[in-house]
C-alpha cells in the first residue's frame, strides 16, 4: 500500500468518525434526557469543566447548578453522579424544582 492511499483511507476515516457522544440524564422518578451531543458543561464538586467526545474516563460528583447540553440546552439539578466510559455519559440526578430541561427559544424555531 503506497503512502498516497493510506492517506486517502485516513481522511475517509476521519470524515466518517463523529464528535458526539451519548448522554443519558436520569432522575430516581424518570428519563430527563437521552441523545447524541457535542459537549456537556457540568458544575463538579471541584471545579467547572465541559465534555468533549473521546474524553478520558471520568467519574466525578455534579454540584447544583445547571447541566448545559451544546451550548443550547440546560437542564437544573440540585445534586448528581456522573460516569463518562466508552464515549457515553451517564448522569444520576436529584432535580431541582424546575424539572424540565429548558431550551433556547431560537433554536426551538428549528
Amino acid at each position: 500500500m503506497n503512502m498516497w492511499m493510506l492517506k486517502s483511507q485516513c481522511q475517509a476515516l476521519k470524515s466518517k468518525m463523529k464528535n458526539n457522544f451519548r448522554c443519558v440524564i436520569l432522575s430516581p422518578k424518570n428519563l430527563i434526557f437521552e441523545n447524541e451531543v457535542n459537549s456537556l458543561f457540568i458544575i463538579g464538586d471541584r471545579s467547572e469543566y465541559e465534555l468533549l467526545a473521546f474524553h478520558y474516563p471520568l467519574i466525578g460528583l455534579v454540584q447544583q447548578g445547571d447541566i448545559i447540553i451544546d451550548w443550547k440546552m440546560s437542564v437544573p439539578i440540585r445534586s448528581g453522579i456522573l460516569r463518562f466510559f466508552a464515549n457515553e455519559c451517564t448522569i444520576l440526578v436529584e432535580e431541582a424544582e424546575k424539572s424540565q430541561a429548558s431550551l433556547n427559544p431560537e433554536l426551538a424555531k428549528k
